[in-house]
Parts: C-alpha cells; structure tokens; sequence
C-alpha cells in the first residue's frame, strides 16, 4: 500500500474505534485551548478583514464563526482556521514544529456543524486529523521547516482527514482527499520575516483547502496515490526524502494528541524556553531587572531564525522577538495579550533592556531540536555576578504540562473580556462535556 491508501486506511476505519477514555479526554483539552485562541484571536487582524472580503460566503450556510455567524463551510474554516492562529496562542506537537489545532479544529468544527454530528464524532474526526497531520510533519523534519511554515502544509493533512472522517468517506475517497491535500499544501516562512498578516492566513487557508480536498473526494475526485513517497512528492520535494514507514507502524496505537503542547505565553513558541529560564533566574535570585546589564539567551538555531528579531516595532513582530518577549516578562511578569499593546511597544525602560541581550546558537540544544525546546539564560548583574539557568523544556510541553485547571483558567482569561462572564461559562461547560453531546451545540 503506498502511504497515502495507509493513512486512508487508519481514518475511514477509525469511525468503528473506541477510542480510550484518556484520549478523549486529551481531545477535550485541545479543544478548549483551540477555543480560547479563537476567540484570543477573532479581533486580530488579518480575521476581521476576512470578514468583509468572503462577505458573500457569510449569513448563509450550515457552519458558523466565532461569535455565531452562519457561514459556508469552507469560509467558516477560512475565517475560524486564521482566528485560531492570530493571537500566537495555539498548540503545538513539537516534533512536528507544527500547530495542529487551528486548522484541524477550525475544520472540524465546521463539517461537524454542517453534518450535525455528535459531541464525540466531531472529537473523533479531531483525532484523526491530528494522527495523519502530526505523522506528516514529523517525518518532513527540520528539512522542511527551513522554508515552508508546517502550520500551512501540514495542517492542511489535518484539516483534509478532519473533514474526510465527518463527511464519512470510505478508505479510497479518503485516500484520494489527502492526495489533494498534498498538492494544495503551501505556506512559505518568508511570508512572515517581515512584519505582514500572512502567518495566520495560513492556518486559516490550510483549514479552507483539507474541507474543499474532503469536499471534492466525495464527489470522486482523484489524486496521485504516490504524493507523499514518489520521485517528485511531499518528500522529496518539500523535504530530503524521507522514511515516511517510521512514522506508519504505530498509527492507531499511539496518539500524537495525548502529547500536545498548550502555550503559557501569547507569542511565538520558540522564546518560551527563553522566557521560562529568564523568570526561573528573577525569582530564585530576587533580581530586580533595573539591577540587570546583560542577558545571554543561548538556544537552538530555528529560535534565533524565527524568533530573533532584535528591534521589533509591531506586536506582529514583537510576537517572534525573544529580546522583546525575555525583557517583558522580566519587567511585568508575564507575557499575555498586554504585552503587544502599543504602549508596552513604546516603552522606553522595556526597549533599553532589550539592547542588553544577546543571542547565540547553543551547538548541544541545537542538535537537540525539535525533540527538545531548550534555553541556557544569563543574567548578568550590575555587581558583575552571572547568574545562569537551563531551561530544558517549557511550560506547557507535555514533560512540564499545563493542568485541567490552567487551561481552564487560560480560557477564561481570553474569552471573559470578549463574550462575558455567563457566556464563557456555558461554553466552558459544552466543550468539557463534548464526548456525552448527542447533538453539536453551539461553540
């Protein structure tokens, strides 16, 4: 079987699996994270603007936006797809260097909506767009993070099986939709190296074209069964040609969703070691960050590629500057949604600090990614004193796992301000209880 009809295959045949309970229950909490940046998300530019330019995709159709707006299923994967990735929020499979949830979720949601589905079917199709999608991305490898932005290309995998799985495809349309899938996949890191509204636009485009691929193999559209392993396929031509039979022999048995990274901070998650190891020095040395001349940030080389912008001046670049993001959190604490307002990026005191750090490839963290996400932090005092920590993980990564309650708690914090109270409330309690829902509320 070529790998294309394998992953077929595992997604037509998991509508007769019963997944454990500890899956689902993973399921749920990437649900609520995905929700939380959706919302985080539906204010911030390019979403708003998708609004108007697909206006007449909208008030019509069987899925819905955000704050409930009917819409076609395709645009309602566009729009939810960009909003889930705008505030930087997102989750993230890290062998994958990939955020799964905003075009996989969006996807789902959306078919779900239109296909009145279970609580549980829309969880199922979520799984299954994550397995394919995340196998896909590991076996591309760094290689293809070097130019292409995985969230884009991979995620259309997991938007195409998501969708695939709630259209009910059997093995051979749901071959061929991932087929297609491969062919639409697209999203180029340059795209975001300069200060643009691209990046989301590609999570939110990855979502928009798995729908349409799923949506063309029910209607027997056909695709190249040999897109992933051929001469001139996925592999080889966004990668260097690689084994994809090492990420096949435990598909079905082990989940990739089970192992999810959920942010603790609003930006991009390369500088979380960074932030995490900085705050780890501040507290256990009670250093005031007046009292700091020099902060060191050692870490793996796709950091300081991404994420080392030494002079951001909007919060979209602000989001990929780890001295932006290091000296916010030494400053205030944290680094939430606040910390991108206009007035934290004129801050004079927090600019000054900025110039006091220093960026350098770490050789051993470095060959360690992306399995590791890892930082050694320096603080140097104005006594002359250095004070270094290393960070081997980050917050919220399966080894130093955000709980039940801190996601909790994260959603609440980014829905309250926009839905209310009450409201966030009985969304709370909907996507905590998915799996018993035997028709799909609104969320």
């Amino acid at each position: 079987m070529y790998i294309s009809e394998q992953f077929g295959s595992f997604g037509a045949s998991f509508r007769t699996a019963v997944p454990d309970a500890g899956v689902i229950h993973h399921t749920k909490r990437a649900v609520v994270d995905w929700y939380a940046a959706l919302i985080a998300g539906y204010g911030v530019n390019p979403t708003p603007l998708l609004e108007k330019a697909f206006v007449e995709d909208l008030d019509r159709g069987g899925a819905r936006l955000a704050l409930g707006r009917q819409a076609t299923v395709r645009a309602a994967a566009l729009i939810n797809g960009t909003a889930a990735h705008a505030a930087e929020v997102d989750d993230i499979f890290k062998e994958a260097i990939y955020h799964p949830g905003a075009p996989t979720i969006a996807a789902a949601l959306a078919v779900a909506q239109q296909e009145n589905a279970t609580g549980l079917e829309f969880l199922k199709a979520v799984i299954v767009g994550y397995e394919i999608s995340t196998r896909v991305g590991k076996v591309l490898g760094r290689e293809h993070y070097q130019y292409w932005h995985n969230t884009g290309t991979v995620g259309t995998f997991g938007a195409a099986a998501a969708a695939a799985y709630l259209f009910r495809l059997d093995s051979a349309q749901f071959t061929h939709a991932l087929c297609s899938a491969a062919t639409f996949a697209a999203g180029l890191q340059q795209a975001f190296k300069m200060d643009s509204m691209s990046k989301p636009l590609h999570s939110g485009r990855a979502a928009e074209a798995g729908v349409a691929a799923a949506q063309m193999a029910l209607q027997g559209v056909t695709g190249s069964l040999n897109i992933f392993e051929g001469s001139h396929g996925l592999g080889v031509a966004m990668s260097n040609g690689p084994d994809w039979n090492e990420v096949m022999s435990d598909l079905g048995q082990k989940f990739n969703i089970t192992a999810m990274t959920f942010k603790n901070h609003a930006c991009c998650g390369h500088t979380f070691a960074p932030i995490d190891g900085a705050l780890v020095i501040q507290k256990r040395e009670q250093i005031g960050w007046q009292d700091i001349e020099k902060i060191t940030v050692e870490t793996y080389s796709p950091a300081l590629a991404v994420a080392g912008n030494p002079a951001p001046r909007t919060a979209a670049q602000a989001r990929f500057s780890i001295p932006f993001v290091v000296s916010t959190a030494l400053i205030f604490g944290s680094v939430r949604l606040a910390a991108f307002a206009q007035e934290r990026l004129e801050n004079n005191e927090l600019r000054h600090l900025m110039e006091c750090v220093e960026l350098k490839i770490h050789p051993e963290l470095d060959a360690k990614f992306p399995g590791q996400r890892a930082a050694l932090v320096t603080l140097r005092t104005k006594d002359g004193r250095d004070h270094s920590f290393l960070q081997p993980t980050r917050k919220g990564d399966p080894d130093m796992a955000l709980t039940d309650a801190d996601l909790q708690e994260k959603l609440e914090e980014l829905v309250i301000p926009i839905m209310g109270a009450s409201k966030a409330a009985s969304v709370s309690s909907i996507l905590w209880k998915l799996d018993e829902l035997s028709v799909l509320k609104d969320i």
